[in-house]
């Protein structure tokens, strides 16, 4: 085994850059080639239908079935041009994954042969039986009727010989079953919101849209020796491993320059998105060996969530065609910094305003101060809930690291954005005073004009502005961005409806419109200031500080999973529409079943190893130095032998010591599960698992990898970090 390892490592370190060759002509030339986009659609359908199309796309207007006979025609026909062969409804269930169900175009024509067919019926709707997809209890195994459903505003696409139909995925009984379709209601919810809010300052807004623009980080590891780590090919993560002696602590990886073999990877990567209509812009290492990021143009939310799930999946495929394997775990190595998915999220209006910017008037500011004072809000009133839309198995390994922010959410506005609403939460009517035709006077040098990023940036904080938008710096890599943004979302939309609530009844009892405004304002300025933190995050100071200010510190996932199921949280979904009580359960069922079965597998991954490569490894080489012990005794006198084979002795003992403890370990944690496992509440199972079975895993750990110090080079037969990590 040892030899064997060798054997791939040496393999994985000669690798060549496998040489990729871009389409002919310019980036523009493909861009969007695979992509039933609008400028297919102009060609493929006629002028009514294509009309009627654009319209549901912009302004959410439901298809009659006969239009919808017709654009299933024109997709046709243009997906066979491509040379598509199969159609498939793609649709994101909750396994943090996409999935499809492949059909051909292809049917009998009753001839002997077959004609290609694909109707509207199979556009708008199809009935997958899914029976096996988590539902949280909504439906039976027995039961397995859910529904796939058109979505028009995610446009078509085709990967490899199959059209791809983004749909929601929802059970016979209606509820939803998947990421979309809550995403979709929470994007529909901050939308009449905040419509409604910006009509104080002009009527002439129609439409706000949500955006996000995502930052993918991923690791990866040559696929040889992915192959010989079963922990990492099993559970995308190392359970085991002495960190390197160089790993990021020069911080020479950062931004340098791109591993040959990685830039053909990422060449391709690009090359295949671009295809896809997905605006990738930025590729860098990041501060991890090995470790790398890539990030899109921001866009509407929805298709930016669609487009982050296309690029893992691409990110998987590709990786494989050039010797690697991609690992999207947030904390696939210990002692070096984890992968998250920063969430860049802000509001825009249909007239071109983006709301999360300063603007140059008194007026415009004070648009721009209303809505960044709600999302605080918001985000302070369910700060637990934000924390366990990013909350898992994995991600818990990330947050709090390097360059990860805490298990705390907290919002960085900087200095200026602070003072600013500092005076706001502070002063009296007559020293705030808004008014349309005078200057933003609030003592601070610089206003009216605000300036878009004038501070510097904390990389410890979960939720921070950072000039036009706020970054959600706490979601994982692996997870889909949909879970945290539906919360967020909601949250916004719910809060946007409440303001507009109080600033009317002020307005109603006699109040000027600004007056009610910053009114409102101060007083939701003064009751979110909790929130608002622009310290290091990671400090312990901060930890007992945000306890004070009574936000959540919990640090239990399957503890934080209970936000989604407090009144306050029901109530948030249930006004806005977003999911029912039902729905809120049954995910809740999801999200601990998860967390216990990954926590599961780690278990059984780790006491495999242990028994199966550790101890007797260690115990091989134990009884080499057992040997030498002998045969020094056997060719020195007494006191010399001793003398010679003290430092043997010792390793013996140590090796005695720690296989024991291992042993010791391993079988406790087969009995903790075998308890764990009998418990049928699935909030309980998880919350065990989490006490009794993880810390076990540490324990066990702990005592791997200060063996893998110990035991001889030669007789190691898992590849190290020190062979892991860095690419040649």
């Amino acid at each position: 085994m040892a030899k064997l390892r060798f054997n791939v490592v040496e393999s994985a370190f000669k690798k060549k850059a496998k040489d990729v060759t871009p389409p002919a002509g310019t980036t523009s030339d493909y861009f969007g080639s695979l992509v039933f986009n609008k400028e297919k659609m102009f060609k493929y359908l006629s002028t009514d239908v294509y009309a009627k199309l654009t319209e549901a796309i912009d302004n959410s207007v439901p298809l009659d079935h006969a239009t919808a006979e017709k654009i299933a025609a024109g997709m046709k026909t243009w997906a066979l041009e491509k040379g598509a062969t199969h159609y498939t409804h793609w649709f994101h269930p909750l396994t943090e994954g996409t999935a499809e169900k492949h059909d051909a175009f292809a049917e009998p024509d009753g001839k002997g042969g077959v004609i290609e067919r694909f109707s509207g019926k199979l556009l708008i709707q199809q009935e997958p039986d899914a029976s096996s997809f988590p539902s949280g209890g909504i439906r039976n195994t027995f039961e397995a009727r859910g529904y796939t459903a058109w979505d028009p505003s995610s446009p078509a696409f085709i990967m490899d010989d199959t059209l791809c139909v983004p749909t929601v995925f929802i059970a016979y009984t209606g509820e939803s079953l998947d990421y979309k379709a809550p995403l979709l209601k929470s994007i529909e919810a901050v939308n009449k919101a905040a419509v409604d809010v910006c009509h104080y300052f002009g009527k002439d807004v129609k439409k706000v849209y949500s955006y996000l623009g995502w930052e993918q980080e991923y690791f990866l590891v040559d696929e040889d020796l992915f192959a010989a780590r079963p922990d990492l090919a099993l559970t995308g993560r190392t359970l085991m491993g002495h960190e390197s002696s160089k790993n990021q602590q020069l911080d020479d990886h950062y931004f340098g320059s791109i591993p040959s073999r990685v830039q053909q990877f990422m060449k391709e990567l690009e090359i295949e998105a671009w295809k896809l209509g997905i605006p990738v812009k930025t590729r860098h290492n990041e501060v991890a060996p090995n470790q790398f990021e890539l990030a899109p143009v921001f866009e509407e939310c929805n298709l930016a969530n669609d487009h982050n799930l296309l690029i893992m999946a691409l990110l998987r495929k590709i990786a494989r065609r050039h010797g690697f394997r991609v690992l999207l775990h947030e904390k696939p190595f210990k002692g070096i910094n984890g992968s998250g998915k920063h969430n860049n999220w802000s509001l825009g209006t249909d007239t071109g305003i983006p709301l999360m910017a300063p603007g140059k008037t008194p007026k415009e500011n004070l648009r721009f101060i209303t809505f960044v004072v709600n999302v605080l809000k918001a985000v302070h009133r369910h700060n637990a809930l934000l924390k366990a839309s990013i909350s898992s198995a994995t991600n818990a390994h990330r947050l709090g690291a390097n360059e990860a922010p805490p298990a705390i959410i907290s919002s960085f506005l900087g200095s200026q954005l602070s003072a600013v609403l500092d005076h706001l939460a502070k002063s009296e009517n007559e020293d705030f005073n808004l008014a349309e035709k005078q200057a933003f006077q609030l003592d601070i040098t610089g206003i009216p004009q605000l300036f878009i990023d004038n501070t510097d940036r904390n990389r410890t904080s979960s939720f921070a502005f950072t000039g036009n938008r706020f970054e959600f710096r706490a979601v994982g890599s692996s997870a889909n961005c949909g879970g945290a943004l539906l919360v967020l979302n909601a949250a916004v939309a719910e809060q946007l409806k409440e303001f507009k609530i109080e600033v009317d009844k002020k307005i109603s009892s006699g109040k000027k419109p600004l007056d009610a405004i910053v009114d409102v304002l101060r007083k939701d300025a003064k009751e979110s200031a909790a929130i608002r933190f622009d310290g290091n995050g990671y400090s312990e100071a901060w930890k007992a500080e945000a306890l004070k200010r009574g936000l959540d510190c919990e640090t239990s996932v399957p503890v934080i999973f209970d936000a989604y199921l407090t009144p306050s949280s029901v109530k948030l979904f249930e006004s806005t529409g977003v999911m029912t009580h039902k729905e809120l359960e049954a995910r809740n069922e999801v999200k601990w079943e998860v967390y216990t079965k990954k926590i599961q597998i780690e278990a059984r991954v780790l006491g495999d190893l242990a028994m199966n490569h550790i101890i007797p490894i260690a115990t091989r080489y134990q009884t080499s130095l057992i040997d030498n012990v002998y045969k020094l005794r056997a060719l020195f006198s007494e006191d010399e032998a001793k003398r010679l084979s003290a430092k043997n002795l010792e390793i013996i003992k140590d090796i005695a010591e720690r296989t024991i403890f291992i042993k010791e370990k391993a079988d406790e944690l087969v009995e903790a599960r075998k308890i764990a496992n009998k418990i049928e509440d699935e909030r309980e199972k998880a919350v065990a698992y989490h006490d009794e079975i993880v810390p076990k895993l540490e324990a066990i750990r702990y005592h791997i990898d200060k063996l893998e110090l110990v035991v001889d080079d030669q007789m190691w037969t898992l590849p190290k970090y020190r062979e892991l990590l860095f690419i040649r």
